[in-house]
């Protein structure tokens, strides 16, 4: 292999998100309960209904009962169609949405009147895209995946009647994992995967009886994401490889507000910090730079609104909207992440079995925004750049169930 080769090497998304299409934008996932899903998450840093808090607002585990767990899991199905062409030739890759599984759990524990500790365990960030082998793009990427895993241990301070404080550590497993087509060398598949870790802070504030002001923040976390580079037809090109990949910190403004004892209204707006996505540089052991993929993403917001109707002692019905801000530009967009903004129309309901335990299930249908894509990229082991130009389809469906039970 010539320098000139690894130079050309189209890794830079790759070991960046993995997900051509995610729940939230860019490549974040907010499906963090069911309880939540119903009101498209509206109000998540100030409800502090569950254990679920424990990722939303830490401060909310101080309106909990003494002893509470919480699971839940989440059916989440991208579809995701290509409408175009390469100079490369090839079809148009199927549908390249897939359907995932994301489970969540929280434990939540009252050690004195004033404070509370707890644990949660979610997946922040991830989800699967694949592509058919000889479509249009496939020197661009093939297979898409990234996975997290989060462990959120917190602690929660009643600090007076009207403010409590939380506080938390994310301690996070990511790996991912790609492969593309690199022309004469045969299919390539690079991996990598660390730990890092960040906190999260939160406040929630009782301005009234009937109201609640939440304020939420997760931090950072730095990765540095050491694999290798596997070329099945030419195994002398096979190697170690480093990416350094930040994932975003966010914060969130939440409204909570009890309009009169049936009926709940929830609003939410919610940062999250994407502008630090400039770029992804990928080495070698050697230090030898590989490729370098300009993203230039900016910062993007999430808006939500919902409501809760108590029908009666059992059953409690949700609804909500949302609009959701894609960070990525038409110049910068790629098939591995053709990311657009998308509107959620969500709603749930919750159905308590007994003072102790109770049941939530959620569905919500994001409608995407046609994503256009216009990518000129070297190949590995191809004369010339590969050009791909069209045009993205794409909506989301997820069903949600949880249990949570007092103990």
């Amino acid at each position: 292999m010539t320098s000139y080769t690894f130079n050309r090497l189209p890794l830079g998304l790759a070991l960046a998100g993995m997900t051509s299409l995610t729940q939230a934008a860019g490549f974040a996932l907010v499906e963090q309960n069911a309880s939540g899903l119903g009101n498209a998450y509206a109000g998540q840093a100030a409800s502090a209904q569950d254990a679920s808090t424990i990722f939303f607002n830490p401060a909310g585990m101080t309106l909990l009962p003494d002893r509470q767990v919480v699971m839940a899991g989440h059916l989440i199905k991208p579809q995701e169609e290509f409408n175009g062409s390469s100079n490369i030739g090839g079809g148009d890759g199927g549908d390249a949405g897939g359907l995932a599984f994301v489970p969540n759990a929280y434990l939540a524990y009252r050690l004195t009147p004033d404070i509370h500790v707890g644990l949660g365990m979610n997946a922040p960030f991830g989800l699967k895209t694949e592509y058919d082998s000889l479509w249009a793009g496939r020197t661009q990427g093939i297979k898409s995946e990234l996975k997290t895993i989060n462990l959120n241990p917190s602690i929660a301070w009643k600090a007076n009647k009207s403010l409590s404080l939380g506080a938390g550590l994310s301690i996070q497993y990511a790996k991912a994992t790609l492969t593309n087509q690199a022309g004469v060398l045969g299919p390539l598949e690079v991996e990598g995967d660390d730990i890092g870790w960040g906190f999260n802070l939160g406040a929630l504030w009782k301005l009234s009886d009937t109201t609640r002001l939440g304020i939420a923040y997760r931090s950072e976390v730095d990765q540095k994401l050491k694999g290798n580079a596997t070329f099945s037809a030419t195994p002398a090109a096979n190697g170690p490889i480093m990416a350094n990949l930040t994932l975003p910190d966010s914060a969130s403004l939440s409204l909570g507000h009890q309009l009169n004892p049936r009926v709940e209204l929830l609003a939410d707006v919610t940062w999250t910090g994407w502008s630090d996505f400039q770029e992804l540089r990928i080495v070698r052991a050697s230090g030898a730079v590989l490729g370098v993929t300009t993203e230039n993403w900016s910062d993007s917001y999430r808006y939500s609104v919902g409501a809760n109707y108590r029908m009666n002692n059992k059953v409690t019905l949700r609804g909500g909207v949302a609009y959701d801000e894609t960070p990525v530009s038409d110049v910068y967009r790629t098939v591995r992440i053709p990311d657009e903004s998308r509107t959620w129309l969500a709603f749930g309901a919750q159905y308590r079995l007994s003072n102790k335990t109770s049941l939530d299930f959620g569905y919500a249908h994001l409608f995407v925004k046609d994503a256009r894509v216009d990518k000129r990229e070297p190949a590995v082991g191809i004369v010339g750049d590969v050009r791909v130009v069209g045009k993205y389809e794409a909506s989301v469906d997820i069903l949600s169930a949880q249990l949570t039970h007092n103990f």
